[in-house]
Parts: C-alpha cells; structure tokens; sequence
C-alpha cells in the first residue's frame, strides 16, 4: 500500500496580476495561466496540454526502443453548457501522428502504436482515466480576509 509521500502530487498557484496567477511545482518548474487575455494558457488549454502531455509521454515510454521521426499531438474539444447551465468540455479527441524508420526497430515500435495508445487511455493514463472517471472535487476556503 502506498503512504501519502509516494501518491500526493501538488501545484501552488500564485495571483500575480488581475486574472493571471502563475503555477509552480515542487521541482521549479512554473508556467503563467490567465483567461485568455495574452499568451497566457486558460485553465481549459491546461487540461488538454495535461490530457495530451501523459498521452504522449506514457505512449513513448511503450515505444522508447527507436527513436521517432516524428511525434506530434493535437488535443482538441468543444467547451459548452451541460444541461444545469454549467460549463463543461465536450468530444474531446486526442490525435497522435508519430512515425519510425522503416528499419527494423522503427517498424516493431511502428507495430506496437495501436496497442500503446489503447493502454495509454485505458489503463497508463492518469489524466485521461481522472478526467472520464467520476472523481469528486473538494474545494477548501482558508481565510477570506486578513487580520
């Protein structure tokens, strides 16, 4: 069984202007987030990039025996109002397009694609499986004003 220090993964995000926060991870990693304003990414731009991100990832880790010559993903979906007047992402479609050399590693990497990408989302994927599961959010208020 696995204790929290092995499964908790976090972010902390930080308001640094009017509708703009920037995210950082435990390893210093940062990226700037907003509404869409400037060339910030939305929260909904995040969610595709992290659903084709552990897609493209999880699918190279079943494939790493050859290098592709090319390996691209495109995420795509439709944001509209459910039937309580809430927002939510629709037809959500993840596009692989990778390609090997025609040697014979590149071809058994070529053959193992179909298999690799249905595990990916079936099984390998976080996102994906978080995002299709019936996973509750809990929203927790600190403060709402200071002392």
């Amino acid at each position: 069984m696995s204790d929290e220090s092995t499964t908790l993964r976090s972010v902390h995000l930080v308001r640094t202007g009017q509708m703009e926060y920037r995210a950082e991870n435990g390893r210093g990693g940062v990226i700037s987030i907003g509404e869409g304003q400037n060339t910030d990414f939305t929260p909904v731009e995040l969610l595709l990039v992290a659903l084709g991100g552990c897609t493209g990832v999880t699918v190279e880790a079943l494939t790493k025996r050859a290098e592709p010559k090319r390996f691209d993903i495109s995420v795509e979906g439709h944001k509209v109002k459910d039937a309580s007047g809430g927002n939510i992402m629709e037809d959500l479609v993840v596009t692989v397009d990778i390609s090997f050399d025609h040697d014979e590693m590149g071809q058994k990497m070529a053959d193992r694609v179909p298999d690799a990408i249905e595990r990916t989302h079936k099984q390998l994927c976080t996102v994906s499986r978080t995002v299709e599961a019936p996973t509750p959010i809990r929203v927790v208020q600190v403060r709402t004003s200071e002392a």
